[in-house]
C-alpha cells in the first residue's frame, strides 16, 4: 500500500514538474556524442545559447564559450552551442563538427547537432528566441542569455565577446 501511494506521489510530481515547463524550455534536443538534453531542466538556470560554425573568423570564441562553462557550469550557467550552416561555413556532418570542436577547441560543453538558425527552417527554440528579442542571428556565434524562468532574453551579435561585461552582467547575478 505504501509504495503504491509513494508511486502516485512520485508520478504526480513528475507530471506536474512536466507540465510547469514554460514553453521556452520545453524542447529537447541531441548533442554532437548522441546525448539527450531537456532545456526543462535548466529553467531556473541562465543559459547561454550560441549558433556556431567550424569555419568562421569568430570561431575562435569556442575557446572563450568552453571557458565560460568550466569556470561557471558548477555555478549554474548552460553554455550550449547549436552548430548551423545558415551562413555556409559549417562542416558536412555532425561527425566532423563534434571532431573539430573537440580537438580543436577541447570543447565540452553540450553542442547540438546540426541544425537551422534563421528563417522558415530554424530550430523551434530559435524561433522563440527571434520572436522573444525581435533579433535573428545575422551571422555565426550569435548569441542569446536566457535568464532564469525565461522572464528575460537577451541578444547578443557576433562581435560581442561571451566573456564580456555586457554579456557576463546579465548572467553573473543569477550564478549560485
Amino acid at each position: 500500500m505504501i509504495k503504491y501511494f509513494i508511486g502516485v506521489v512520485v508520478m504526480s510530481l513528475s507530471s506536474a514538474a512536466f507540465a510547469a515547463c514554460p514553453d521556452l524550455y520545453n524542447h529537447q534536443f541531441t548533442t554532437l556524442q548522441g546525448n539527450k538534453i531537456n532545456l526543462c531542466d535548466y529553467q531556473d538556470k541562465p543559459i547561454l545559447v550560441v549558433n556556431t560554425a567550424s569555419k568562421c573568423g569568430f570561431t575562435p570564441q569556442f575557446e572563450t564559450l568552453e571557458g565560460l562553462y568550466k569556470r561557471y557550469q558548477s555555478k549554474g550557467l548552460l553554455v550550449v552551442g547549436f552548430p548551423s550552416n545558415d551562413f555556409r561555413q559549417e562542416l558536412a556532418s555532425d561527425k566532423e563538427v563534434g571532431d573539430f570542436c573537440i580537438n580543436t577547441y577541447s570543447v565540452k560543453f553540450p553542442m547540438i547537432t546540426k541544425t537551422s538558425v534563421t528563417g522558415p527552417n530554424a530550430n523551434p527554440l530559435h524561433k522563440q528566441l527571434i520572436a522573444i528579442t525581435k533579433q535573428s542571428p545575422m551571422w555565426n556565434f550569435y548569441k542569446y542569455v536566457i535568464l532564469p524562468g525565461g522572464k528575460q532574453v537577451y541578444a547578443f551579435s557576433s562581435e560581442v565577446d561571451p566573456a564580456s561585461e555586457e554579456v557576463m552582467g546579465k548572467i553573473k547575478p543569477f550564478l549560485k
